[in-house]
């Protein structure tokens, strides 16, 4: 089974390329992020006529997560926890989250807020998400240790020096706060590994590169985007990617495709 994540940044100005990508990464099941668009507007059919089943959860034009499967999707939630918390005025909750089950394996599609600046409400509000995410997780992992789950997507953290081009450049930015770097730990610590890192390790290895100042011909990128495994999801990782390529051309992402295979379910 392949299991990948990609934040698109909008796909409907992107389906082709999402398409093409689908067609030929050959991957099983796909989270989306930055989808950029309401339910009604969201794609469906192109990607049923590609195959697979789908999930969407968009409310405006900001945001917006997705699931993309053809090995079965069940079980569709939109909130990990009743507790998430919710950022505005008046606050609302964000579609920012979307699970189901695929293949045996509870999905999670998210896409953690980007804080904006340390003195920012919404960093507050990032590191409130996060740690629900995290007891949500131990939760899961609690009542059933053998429980296979994923949680991917673009967490907007960057956790070691090394997930990022300078880390001077970033000093007094979000993204590589200590508190937004041990709501990441929290994640690892509660049995979450990044299932990606021991394929590709760094320094040097990247998810996302700023459109501006020539970030991506110029190497000047973040790691931010993850497969967060459960122990029993660990044991059955057999090697993972970075398409880095898709970020080149005319079009693209400001993020790239991550790929997780995984070995036959035993």
């Amino acid at each position: 089974m392949r299991l990948a994540t990609w934040n698109v940044n909008s796909v409907r100005a992107r389906l082709d390329r999402v398409l093409a990508w689908l067609e030929r990464s050959d991957v099983d099941v796909l989270a989306v992020q930055e989808t950029k668009c309401k339910d009604e507007q969201f794609p469906e059919q192109a990607f049923r006529d590609a195959g697979y089943e789908v999930a969407h959860h968009g409310l405006s034009q900001w945001n917006g997560v997705a699931l993309l499967s053809r090995v079965g999707l069940e079980d569709v939630s939109t909130s990990f926890s009743p507790d998430v918390p919710h950022f505005g005025d008046p606050a609302v909750a964000e579609a920012r989250a979307i699970g189901a089950t695929c293949g045996g394996v509870r999905v999670w599609s998210l896409y953690v807020p980007n804080g904006r600046g340390l003195d920012d409400p919404h960093y507050p509000y990032k590191l409130q998400w996060l740690e629900q995410l995290r007891a949500a997780g131990a939760g899961w992992l609690a009542e059933d240790p053998g429980a296979q789950v994923a949680l991917v997507g673009d967490f907007n953290v960057a956790p070691q020096d090394e997930d990022v081009w300078d880390v001077d450049f970033f000093a007094g930015k979000t993204h590589v706060s200590e508190p937004e770097r041990a709501a990441f730990q929290a994640l690892v610590d509660a049995g979450f590994a990044d299932t990606v890192r021991p394929y590709a390790p760094g320094p040097g290895t990247y998810t996302y590169w700023d459109y501006t100042q020539l970030r991506f011909a110029k190497r000047q990128g973040m790691r931010i985007d993850f497969v967060l495994g459960s122990p029993a999801l660990q044991a059955r990782v057999t090697g993972a990617t970075i398409d880095r390529e898709e970020r080149k051309g005319k079009g693209a992402s400001d993020h790239a495709p991550v790929v997780v295979e995984l070995a036959p379910n035993a």
